[in-house]
């Protein structure tokens, strides 16, 4: 998740001076002896800089030692695949000492845990092996529990061996059912005409349907047509050797690619997330993808990448990035040998996947050449200049919509987005201000601002946003861990959108959202519709480079701790944190019932309260309480309503299900049972609004001649024509228009049909 990061540099800056004031002893490190010598700076620098700038630090005594300890030995060996009882109580005689080895910089737990986690990867792949070399028996009644954490750990390896036994039992036991499932929907669709199973196999993918998989399944037609059905010999054993690959491909990957350090990445984390559960460590590669993350932008060629086997394949061509506009490099081909510019090129086969990244990208205007093997087998150099590339997914986008012959807005914001380093770069306040402006020329009666899912991001975007809607006035207050107070204010009297006003939120809305709907709930100033109430974080986060705190350090990069400084507030004084933003009105969703917010994270923050800042409610929202009342109305009386917080009811039931049976005719029965209960539900996801949902027309100039863009917009108003929450949410916007202004715009619309007509 993203975290909301408090863009405030003079206070960055003095905490820069200050710590390295007060650490300078440092800068006379004498030359790195290996990892352990930089392990051990880093957990002083971490202790360092948490005590002395964390809001709320937790003692470092025995009562945290215990958490990190369960923390850590879960975040290892979460399904207790690897570990033995045996090993955990030679562990757990340093559950309480894991405090004084922190503040020693003794490294004794870590390597004990780190080398026997090796040592038991390694013995464990001989188990699936073992548990894949011969026919599985499904007749056996047998039955898999898998509530891993209530789970005792296995006494010895005999009772290891059985524990991965099940596990690889119920891995095949599911593939062998699909793949039976799948060969009888052909043998049944044999009869059918192409035409008839293309288009079941649309509807079957809907939104998620691409042109490359309708290809595929175009080829694949003529053959599955003539294809023998195999025997379920024949299918047993290929579930088998594809689950056998599949588990040496990941052990491959976690035992040759993973290193000693992304293991102690995982240790550090275990320690500075016990003071709260948004304070964490970035390796240096880490903080590289956050700073992207944060900005939705990157210097390089703008391709994703993945590691197949020894090998690395493109499977995305970022649009308008220098790959996608070259036109030579396309998905599915893998890459080979990377060259810096006229240099001798480099062989990337086998070598970890962020070090491939770390070649491919670079900075603005110079060459990476790829030598790549296309899908024919043949093979290619292609040049590719380096450029700035804008990963458009993070970034705000809108639509126009029409009601009864009344246009409104929807804005979808999937981050609070900045770059940090450039202040003329685009942001999530300049472009929400853009997209309000082009949405005003359309001439819209109303504005949905949806942050469904939106994790948060940057303070100061959200202020500006909160801004554009209200005259100056408080947006969020801030408190600092010795108590002052600081109050963020929108300072410009203009407001860019002075009309009905929706903010669209679920459990997954976080940190700037919640700062985003609660200003916009006090000020009375839009209808926050949505879950129950948002997800609960009310803290603030500054990441702090630790490289920067050692002067003339030889030890490489040490990467950047994200910590917890502040604590923010509505300005009604309440706190966001684990209690979150409720909605005017709610709507049930599928997560309802299930535990997935701060209030469910046993270290979270508390909630509290401060006073309130001054504020003026705004006022010119005559018939605010009666739009609400009205949408309640509808929401009691709609079965699809009904229907979802049905569903939402059976999947908390379901994730409480941990047995299954290993019995394959026993199991097929479950799984029918599970489908038939899904059938029931199936409506909600056919379910179709009655709305057309429209692209502005700047977009619909560049989707003439830029195809990905068009089909991601397409797929973006397909889903929200089949979205019930934005249905309501457009129907709330209409109720909100006054009866006067409703009255005015009616007539004006009826004198334009008459003038055309």
């Amino acid at each position: 998740m993203n975290t909301i990061i408090q863009f405030m540099k003079r206070h960055y800056k003095i905490v820069l001076l200050v710590l390295a004031l007060s650490i300078g002893l440092w800068s006379f490190i004498p030359k790195a002896k290996g990892d352990p010598e930089k392990d051990k700076l880093l957990l002083e620098l971490l202790t360092y800089v948490i005590e002395k700038w964390h809001y709320n630090p937790a003692a470092i005594d025995d009562n945290f030692s215990k958490g990190i300890y369960k923390d850590y030995i879960t975040a290892l060996d979460p399904s207790k695949r690897f570990f033995m009882q045996s090993d955990i109580d030679e562990f757990s005689k340093y559950e309480l000492k894991i405090d004084d080895q922190i503040n020693n910089k003794e490294l004794t737990f870590f390597d004990l845990t780190y080398n026997r986690l090796v040592q038991r990867m390694e013995e464990s792949k001989e188990y699936y092996k073992l548990a894949l070399e011969k026919p599985i028996d499904y007749s056996v009644s047998e039955d898999i529990n898998t509530d891993y954490e209530k789970a005792p750990y296995s006494k010895n390896s005999a009772e290891l061996k059985e524990r991965w036994r099940k596990q690889v039992k119920l891995s095949t036991l599911a593939s062998l059912v699909e793949k039976q499932k799948i060969q009888d929907d052909i043998q049944k669709n044999k009869n059918k005409s192409p035409e008839e199973k293309l288009k079941e196999f649309r509807l079957k993918l809907g939104d998620k349907l691409t042109k490359e998989a309708e290809a595929k399944f175009k080829e694949s037609l003529a053959k599955t047509d003539t294809e023998a059905p195999k025997t379920y010999e024949q299918l047993e054993k290929e579930t088998r050797e594809n689950t056998l690959k599949s588990l040496n491909d990941n052990f491959s990957f976690i035992l040759k690619e993973l290193g000693r350090e992304d293991w102690f990445s995982v240790y550090i984390n275990a320690i500075v997330t016990r003071f709260d559960p948004h304070t964490s460590y970035f390796a240096p590669d880490e903080k590289e993808r956050f700073d992207v993350s944060m900005s939705g932008k990157l210097e390089g060629i703008g391709a994703r990448l993945q590691k197949k086997n020894d090998f690395t394949e493109i499977t995305e061509l970022i649009s308008g990035g220098p790959a996608w506009r070259g036109k030579e490099l396309e998905s599915g081909d893998v890459v080979l040998k990377v060259a810096q510019g006229d240099a001798e090129p480099v062989d990337v086969v086998a070598m970890r996947l962020d070090d491939v990244v770390k070649k491919i990208k670079g900075p603005k205007g110079t060459e990476v050449r790829l030598t790549v093997k296309k899908t024919d087998g043949s093979l290619k150099v292609i040049s590719i200049i380096r450029d700035e590339v804008e990963i458009e997914e993070t970034y705000a986008k809108s639509s126009v919509v029409e009601k009864n012959g009344v246009k409104y807005g929807i804005i979808y914001l999937p981050k609070f987005y900045i770059d940090f380093e450039n202040k003329d770069s685009r942001d999530a306040g300049k472009d929400v201000a853009i997209e309000v402006e082009r949405l005003k020329k359309e001439g819209v009666q109303g504005i949905i601002v949806d942050v469904r899912d939106n994790g948060g991001g940057s303070l100061k975007t959200v202020v500006d946003i909160g801004g554009l809607f209200i005259e100056q006035g408080p947006i969020v207050q801030i408190k600092s861990a010795a108590g002052k107070k600081e109050v963020l204010y929108d300072k410009d009297p203009k407001v860019e959108w002075d009309g009905p006003l929706v903010i669209m939120t679920n459990e997954f809305s976080a940190s700037a959202s919640e700062i985003l709907a609660a200003a916009m709930q006090d000020y009375k100033r839009a209808v926050i519709l949505g879950s129950k109430q948002t997800y609960g974080k009310g803290t603030v986060q500054n990441v702090m480079d630790l490289n920067q705190l050692v002067r003339a350090n030889t030890l490489g990069d040490l990467g950047a701790l994200k910590t917890t400084t502040q604590k923010f507030y509505r300005i009604n004084g309440g706190s966001t944190q684990l209690e979150g933003v409720s909605s005017d009105i709610v709507m049930p969703d599928s997560y309802a019932y299930l535990k997935m917010g701060e209030r469910d994270v046993d270290n979270a923050m508390k909630w509290d309260k401060i006073d309130a800042a001054e504020y003026k409610m705004w006022d010119k929202q005559s018939n605010f309480d009666l739009a609400i009342a009205n949408s309640k109305k509808r929401l009691e009386n709609n079965p699809q309503m009904k229907l979802i917080d049905e569903n939402a009811k059976w999947r908390q039931e379901r994730n409480e299900e941990n047995v299954y049976s290993l019995q394959i005719d026993k199991f097929k029965q479950e799984q029918k049972q599970l489908e038939e209960t899904n059938k029931k539900y199936k409506s909600i996801a056919d379910y179709e609004n009655t709305f057309k949902f429209k692209s502005l027309p700047y977009e619909e100039a560049q989707m003439k001649t830029d195809v990905t863009l068009k089909e991601k917009r397409d797929r973006w108003h397909e889903s929200l024509a089949k979205d019930i929450y934005v249905e309501e949410a457009i129907h709330v916007l209409d109720d909100l228009q006054s009866g006067s202004a409703k009255k005015g715009l009616t007539t004006k619309l009826k004198k334009e049909k008459l003038v055309k007509s």
